[in-house]
């Protein structure tokens, strides 16, 4: 059904997409009621959420609303209505003419010292206000900040922001942050606070002059290691504002600039100055928390409690034995060097993009389920690629692998919706309801809409390169031509574990969907393992919780 010209709960008049991302876009609209312009968002929900997973984003939606309808602020966008229609929340906004930082660094280039420094006071006076009155904003990023064409600043997006009065979360599959913005505590243990918000802001306020992030890498992946053990790449452009930007990403929480402090060594460097520190006074380093909602939390309190889409530590009930943790945990150990696939990191978008779907999507009508090949030989493509998968037999009949067993193994608890899969020595998480078949030595997963599959192949060399292995196995996939359209984001070597890798890649499946596929090679006890997970690539950002359950739960008996 064409949305183009739909009107919305009888009075909003869509005209234009002017953003798309991967859970929705955004509508330039007519209300034909009051006879003005006006923004709405609308929230598309995957085919494959579940119904609790559908409320959780409805859930959210009005939070967002809830949020950034207690701000009255020049510098925050306005919040009109809250709809339901077409099945599916709409939030009614105010509509301002403009370009995001984002696209404005993308095509104009970075920002003068002086010119990042009067943008970052009004994007820093949004988010004071929003701490005011009790608000996280928890996304503070290029892509938040709307450049108008008037030269007004606007803070946007409030989908992540949480008050300390509603204890709601994000749910698993979430998307809750953007890895180059993210605060190292936030990447490590999901901590969202004044003090996280600040740092993201300082990320923010470092590519407005810089022209890319503190923690700019080839991948999502890279990023979050760099976050975790590298500090922040030295500013080279940032003159007066080096000061102010190393104040506001300092590691440890505590010793970061406070939104005063920041604000006054920006309007020195408006007025000239070198944006370096003053005598400080003792009440000085309080004076933010002071002016803070007297509910609102000071330091390193979780804030609304932040999302963390991961396989939990829980205590263990009376009465059940607890293994001792004798087997190597090779994906989970450390969170991948702190890199949070097995923890909020988990719930971090892929990719810092534009917020642009693949392919220009619009509309409402959706794009084919993951391709399947019928035709195809029995043993698929081989190798250890989910792209394997596609070519199963016909006559391979699925199984479903029994939910409920091992919810709890060694005091870790995975989220509701869960089980272990265990075989020949290894064990891994998989949502239950999927699916498997086995082509080769391959295990396939496949997920009730047919939208995603995890592969997982036991049978490696454990000898061999990781990274080597996983070049080889695209040239051969490639030379064999199971790989049209390919593009590399990524194939790291993984520090933190002794002989791993992660190969991440897009390419055209058989019916003309670009997928998206991530996969790691890993060597453990002796054996080596693949194992992948493929999805649209239009899912992949809102996926990307699901591979970090997959790769934190998986350990082998060696």
């Amino acid at each position: 059904m064409a949305v183009r010209r739909m009107l919305i709960a009888g009075r909003y008049r869509l005209r234009e997409p002017v953003g798309v991302g991967g859970m929705g876009r955004v509508w330039l609209a007519r209300d034909e009621m009051l006879d003005r312009d006006v923004a709405v968002k609308e929230f598309v929900l995957p085919e494959w959420m579940t119904d609790g997973e559908k409320a959780r984003l409805r859930n959210r939606t009005l939070r967002e609303a809830r949020s950034a309808a207690r701000l009255n602020h020049p510098h925050v966008v306005k919040i009109y209505d809250v709809v339901h229609a077409v099945d599916q929340p709409w939030i009614v906004m105010e509509y301002v003419p403009s370009r995001s930082l984002h696209q404005v660094l993308r095509e104009d280039g970075p920002y003068s010292p002086r010119g990042a420094a009067r943008i970052g006071l009004d994007v820093l006076e949004a988010i004071t206000a929003a701490h005011r009155a009790g608000v996280l904003h928890r996304d503070v990023k290029p892509h938040n900040v709307l450049i108008g064409t008037d030269g007004r600043v606007v803070l946007t997006d409030f989908g992540l922001a949480t008050f300390v009065d509603d204890g709601s979360v994000t749910g698993p599959g979430m998307v809750v942050g953007s890895p180059q913005y993210v605060s190292p505590e936030r990447a490590r243990d999901g901590a969202s606070t004044v003090e996280s918000d600040l740092w993201s802001f300082g990320a923010t306020l470092y590519a407005a002059v810089e022209g890319r992030s503190p923690y700019a890498r080839e991948s999502a992946m890279a990023t979050l290691l760099a976050l975790a053990t590298e500090e922040p790449d030295p500013p080279t452009r940032a003159g007066p504002l080096r000061p102010v930007l190393l104040g506001l990403l300092r590691r440890e929480p505590a010793e970061r600039l406070t939104g005063v402090e920041a604000a006054r060594r920006l309007r020195a460097v408006l007025a000239g100055g070198d944006g370096g520190p003053r005598p400080v006074v003792p009440s000085q380093r309080r004076a933010l928390d002071d002016e803070l909602a007297p509910h609102m939390p000071k330091r390193q309190v979780r804030g609304g409690g932040a999302a963390v889409p991961r396989a939990r530590a829980v205590p263990a009930r009376r009465g059940t034995p607890v293994r001792s943790r004798s087997r190597r945990l090779v994906a989970g150990v450390t969170a991948v060097a702190l890199l949070g696939a097995g923890s909020v990191a988990a719930g971090l978008a892929l990719r810092d993009n534009d917020g642009a779907a693949p392919n220009g999507a619009s509309g409402t009508v959706s794009p084919p389920p993951v391709p399947t090949s019928t035709s195809g030989t029995a043993g698929g493509t081989g190798g250890f690629s989910p792209v394997g998968c596609l070519g199963g037999a016909s006559s391979v009949q699925r199984r479903t692998p029994q939910p409920g067993a091992e919810k709890l193994r060694d005091g870790w608890a995975l989220y509701e919706g869960w089980s272990y899969y265990t075989e020949r020595g290894f064990h891994i998480a998989v949502p239950d309801g999927w699916t498997y078949e086995r082509i080769g030595t391959t295990l396939c997963f496949r997920d009730p809409s047919n939208l995603r599959v995890l592969s997982i192949d036991p049978a490696r060399n454990a000898k061999g390169d990781p990274v080597k292995a996983c070049r080889d196995e695209a040239a051969r996939l490639r030379v064999a031509g199971n790989l049209p359209g390919y593009q590399q984001y990524a194939m790291n070597r993984i520090p933190a574990l002794a002989r791993a890798a992660d190969w991440e890649y897009a390419y055209d499946g058989p019916s003309g969907v670009r997928m998206h596929a991530m996969t790691r090679w890993i060597a453990s006890g002796g054996k080596g393992y693949a194992f992948g997970l493929m999805t649209r690539e239009l899912d992949w950002p809102a996926n990307f919780a699901t591979w970090g359950m997959i790769v934190s739960t998986f350990y082998t008996d060696g």
